[in-house]
Order: structure tokens, then sequence, then C-alpha cells
């Protein structure tokens, strides 16, 4: 059943949300679908629809435990547009809760304050989506754009660097070991990795380095691997 993000507590849906309905799912009057406001699903039926608005009718309020047991959150060193968007898409369909992308010395793209908004709007439209077709209550949040050096860890109870230069303890080392915590922290770099200077400002900081296998992978597929052993880590 197709299930959008309602905008305000009437559960009113977005104008792109009711032309996707209308225009592209075909849906009439009668037809089902479910909204989600503040972490609430609730199945609702269609009773108008025109280009500009839709009535909506609550049938039930549904009980769905979607989310993983522990709030993550991942620094990724931005990379070109298109390998960022399959990121988000598909750490959101993963289950992060939110992705700060990282301005590092190796980082490839540079961004300047004049693309910042257009880029943040669009982040937050694949996220959106994402989130929609993978049947979860939330939508990831995009951090501003942040410098390694200026990342605020207050409030992680564990805090990881995938590295290259780490060669024996790996991610399931670490997680078999730690037991209490709810928020967790993973920075991921660049293709060149961070520099020597980064990672020991990052382990100064509490971040444990951490292997990702022998091979090493491209800044696109090392945040999807790591969340793929989250995943199975916390299955319910």
């Amino acid at each position: 059943m197709q299930r959008y993000f309602a905008i305000d507590s009437n559960l009113t849906l977005s104008l792109s949300d009711i032309h996707h309905l209308k225009n592209v799912m075909r849906m009439k009057v009668n037809d089902k679908i479910e909204v989600v406001l503040n972490e609430n699903v609730y199945l609702c039926k269609i009773e108008q629809i025109n280009n500009k608005q839709i009535k909506l009718e609550v049938i039930a309020e549904l009980n769905e435990k979607s989310e993983l047991p522990v709030i993550i959150t991942m620094g990724i060193s931005l990379v070109t547009e298109n390998k960022f968007n399959l990121i988000l898409q598909k750490l959101t369909e993963l289950g992060v809760n939110s992705i700060i992308p990282l301005n590092t010395e190796r980082s490839i793209v540079k961004l300047n304050n004049d693309k910042i908004t257009n880029k943040q709007e669009r982040w937050h439209k694949i996220c959106k989506e994402a989130a929609e077709q993978s049947r979860r209550i939330i939508i990831p949040k995009i951090e501003p754009i942040t410098k390694i050096m200026n990342l605020d860890t207050s409030i992680y109870d564990l805090k990881l660097l995938c590295s290259p230069s780490e060669k024996k303890i790996n991610l399931k080392d670490i997680l078999s070991k730690k037991e209490n915590y709810d928020r967790i922290l993973i920075v991921i770099g660049p293709e060149g990795g961070f520099t020597l200077k980064e990672e020991q400002n990052l382990v100064n900081d509490g971040f444990i380095k951490v292997s990702l296998g022998d091979r090493i992978l491209r800044t696109e597929t090392a945040p999807i691997f790591v969340l793929s052993i989250l995943n199975y880590i916390f299955m319910r």
C-alpha cells in the first residue's frame, strides 16, 4: 500500500504527493493509503481528491515497528552527486536515522554556500521517497555539511571510525563487546581515506578505529556494507 508523510496534524499531504497520488498512482475516491505523522501510521480512505488538495478519512491507526532499536548516524565524506544520492537512498532503506555530509581534506566535492540550500532540499526529497518506499516511520535527517574537525560527538554512546589502516579490530569485534549504547556514530572517509591528522583527531575524540575487511571499499559501498551488518546484528 502506498505510504506518504503528512506535513501537519490534519494529515495534509504536500502538493507533490497529491500529484504523485492522483496522476502517477492513479488513485481515486475510496482507495486507501497510509499516512505517517509523528512516527504514527494511519490507514486512510480517500474521500475527495483534486490537483490541489485531498480529503482523507482515518480508518485505523496501525501499530508498526519498522525502525532499528538503536539510533544510527553516519558521517560520510562528500562524493559526486550520483554517488551521494545513491548513498542517501540505500542508507534510508537500511534504517539510518541521520546523515552528516563531511567536508574532509581529501573530499572530491566542495560545495559553496550558494549550492547548499538546493542540495539539502534535493537530499531530503531522496530520503523521503526512500522512507516511503521502504515503509519507514521516520525520514532520516540530513545534517548541515560539517568539517571533520568540527563534528559534535557529545551525544553518542559509541563512535566508530572506518579505517583501511586498521587490520585487527573489525566491526563485529566492537559490537559484540559493547552492550549499553543507544546512539551510534560511524564515519567513513573519501576514497583516498582520512588523512593521518584527521584520524588522530577522531581517535582523540573517542572514536574506535575498525576494519571493514581485507578489501578496500568505495565510499558509496562502505556505508551500505556497514549498515547491512548493523541490520543483521540488531534484527528483531
